[in-house]
């Protein structure tokens, strides 16, 4: 396998976590006898320091050439200021659009070793949780029209949905749920929103092709309200932009590790996928060699199944992942007791965290 991948370290802690994952992929490389080609993207903050703008065509266009995009994140209070024109926020929405990724896959896994942090009672997780959100990507609200009138008192933002965006993400929630627990929830505002109420006559469409599939719609509010209840009803979840974005976040709070999620953003196959870690910046402790790696390299674990198809590679990253956890090795964020985990001798930062992954990767 000879595959290109374009790398966005963006902003704070993103340069730290995403060359950890390049030493893992690097890795996999070696022991699988693949060749990966890296190229450099800068978009984000780095971005509109060096050109004044998030997401320059130029950098744009290096990601559609390359058969995968690795993004760290983008953003922080260096840039609150600036037009809200050229946020480095403004780079995902660039890079989701003009990639095409439609789809947001975003896996919520409370990690057995770390069940102590979760913040839910144990009767409630029972054995784990394990929730994947499919959230439409580049639709709704968040691309819908907008503005603000002359006087500044009144503004708007539109949701707006077309048959055929809502189509291609209710049978990606069908399709997961097929490998998984076979159980899907499309997440609505049906009993208020007129684009709420397509989404559930497009599920209804196509519900009968997915005769093994157990089918049931909550609306928003109910849904916010039964991850935290009650999270191991869900499988898989199917739903709106906005209201994806509300829901994974939730997600990733009550599994306890922020620091451990990763996610894919996948369009119809023809382009690279994109795919990043789910927390922020942290621009507090960027270069200190104290965030957590993981997210990253399990994004990158994500990238080998879904963009090269590399579904031994895929596992073998999340195999040593698990082992290097099962042998009590943490970085500060998912310590629990900091202080019995640095008695230990088990404390470690960024690059030692990439290094543990790499050397269980060769045993």
């Amino acid at each position: 396998m000879n595959k290109t991948i374009a790398l966005i370290p963006g902003d704070g802690i993103g340069p730290d976590v995403v060359a950890e994952a390049v030493n893992v992929l690097n890795t996999v490389a070696k022991k699988y006898g693949h060749t990966f080609t890296y190229k450099n993207v800068i978009a984000g903050g780095a971005a509109i320091d060096k050109w004044g703008e998030p997401l320059p065509k130029d950098q744009l266009e290096i990601c559609l050439n390359s058969d995968a995009v690795l993004l760290g994140a983008v953003g922080g209070p260096k840039w609150d200021n600036v037009d809200p024109s050229i946020r480095p926020e403004k780079a995902l929405l660039g890079l989701r659009g003009g990639m095409k990724v439609y789809a947001n896959l975003r896996p919520a896994v409370m990690f057995r070793q770390l069940k102590a942090a979760c913040p839910l009672k144990d009767e409630v997780v029972g054995n784990g949780i394990d929730v994947l959100i499919v959230r439409e990507l580049t639709g709704g609200i968040y691309f819908g029209d907008r503005g603000t009138s002359a006087d500044g008192k009144t503004a708007w933002d539109t949701e707006k949905y077309t048959w055929n965006e809502i189509e291609r993400i209710v049978r990606l929630g069908f399709e997961a749920a097929q490998k998984r627990r076979k159980i899907l929830c499309v997440v609505d505002k049906a009993n208020i929103l007129n684009s709420s109420r397509l989404w559930r006559k497009v599920t209804e469409s196509i519900k009968g092709e997915y005769p093994d599939v157990t089918l049931n719609y909550l609306y928003i509010d109910n849904a916010s309200m039964q991850l935290v209840r009650n999270p191991k009803q869900f499988d898989v979840i199917a739903t709106s932009n906005m209201f994806g974005d509300i829901l994974s976040d939730e997600a990733s709070q009550i599994t306890g590790s922020i620091g451990m999620l990763a996610s894919a953003s996948l369009g119809d196959g023809t382009g690279p996928g994109l795919y990043e870690p789910i927390h922020g910046t942290a621009p507090d402790i960027a270069g200190k060699d104290i965030a957590n790696p993981l997210a990253t390299i399990l994004s990158a674990a994500m990238l080998l199944r879904y963009s090269f198809k590399a579904e031994t590679e895929a596992k073998a990253i999340e195999n040593a992942v698990d082992k290097v956890l099962d042998d009590g090795w943490r970085t500060g964020d998912i310590a629990g007791d900091i202080d019995a985990v640095k008695s230990a001798g088990k404390l470690v930062g960024t690059s030692k965290m990439g290094k543990l992954v790499a050397e269980y990767l060769n045993k």
